[in-house]
């Protein structure tokens, strides 16, 4: 079974409540449809009622179990509003009131708020907007300067990693981490693995170089986030730096990495250096070697936000809404 089936079993022993912005994309309607009837989560489409209404009757989707609220007619949003001026001297209520009409940040309050219990949206909207709005309105988990994001990574038959199953990160909102960001990364990455996935993390700092193969101010910088990373998690299993194939393939490592390492040939959280490296690997991994990837899932966040592709499929979409489920059942 993947890390996704077992999440989607997971989620459906105590569904949660899932704000999703987005349900003028056809896609979110059928995903929406389908976790109701599945009883994965409790969807809450935010926007124009009648023009959801409209588009689910024209496509032949069933919204039966499906909350809508409309931000135009929500009868709390004097309420939401003053949540967001709240502790910020230089907000006008009138640019609140703006912010709450769109659907992204209202979704947002309503997580804050309590009334949802995570959010995800990203088909219809850049990683940029969706971070935007998580962290104007929801704000960073104590301990977190940046938020962060990984993709969970299937490839089915594949005899790497946690029985072919892997996290990718930060693949998705760092462009260019500096080595105390890249430690963070690293560490919620592993803490995201046992929590969510009940692994035993593993982690790999990758980089073109293999325990000093290469001499370079890029492999430096690895090398200063594995330090900092080990310093603030003595007990984690973390180490590098490693070219991805020693990072995964036991009979690679074993001619690459001469000292004692319990991560070498056996990772199964890979770190990328940077946003470049992280995206490209991902998408390769996912259409070179039919992997299921699902994300990108945040990390950092007070409450569980995540974003999607803006290529997701339908599945796609219950996937990480599977995931934004079970991050608010381990937050409850």
């Amino acid at each position: 079974m993947s890390p996704i089936a077992r999440i989607i079993e997971q989620a459906k022993r105590d569904p949660k409540r899932i704000a999703l912005p987005e349900g003028e994309d056809e896609r979110v309607l059928r995903a929406a449809e389908r976790l109701v009837e599945e009883g994965i989560a409790r969807p809450v489409l935010v926007g124009d009622e009648g023009k959801l209404r409209s588009l689910a009757e024209e496509i032949g989707c069933s919204l039966e179990g499906v909350e809508i609220v409309d931000p135009s007619k929500f009868p709390r949003m004097d309420e939401y509003v003053a949540r967001y001026v709240e502790g910020r001297p230089d907000a006008s209520e009138k640019v609140a009131r703006r912010l709450m009409r769109r659907p992204l940040y209202f979704a947002a309050m309503m997580v804050k708020a309590g009334d949802c219990d995570g959010m995800v949206g990203g088909v219809a909207s850049i990683t940029a907007a969706v971070i935007r709005a998580a962290g104007l309105v929801i704000g960073l988990r104590e301990g977190f300067s940046i938020p962060s994001s990984f993709f969970i990574m299937h490839i089915e038959g594949c005899p790497y990693g946690e029985n072919g199953s892997f996290i990718y990160a930060d693949a998705g909102v760092n462009v260019d981490p500096s080595p105390q960001e890249l430690a963070e990364i690293a560490i919620a990455s592993a803490q995201s693995a046992r929590e969510l996935l009940g692994w035993e993390p593993r982690v790999a700092m990758l980089s073109f170089s293999t325990k000093g193969s290469a001499a370079h101010p890029l492999v430096d910088k690895v090398l200063e986030a594995l330090r900092i990373a080990k310093e603030k998690a003595p007990d984690l299993m973390i180490d590098g730096e490693f070219q991805a194939d020693a990072a995964i393939v036991p009979e690679i490592a074993k001619r690459k990495v001469k000292e004692e390492s319990p991560v070498a040939g056996r990772a199964n959280v890979l770190i990328f250096p940077d946003l470049n490296s992280g995206n490209i690997a991902y998408k390769l991994t996912q259409y070179l070697a039919g992997a299921e990837a699902y994300g990108p899932i945040f990390q950092g966040f007070s409450k569980p936000v995540n974003d999607l592709s803006r290529g997701a499929s339908v599945q796609d979409i219950i996937g990480v809404v599977a995931v934004t489920v079970v991050q608010a059942q381990r937050q409850a």
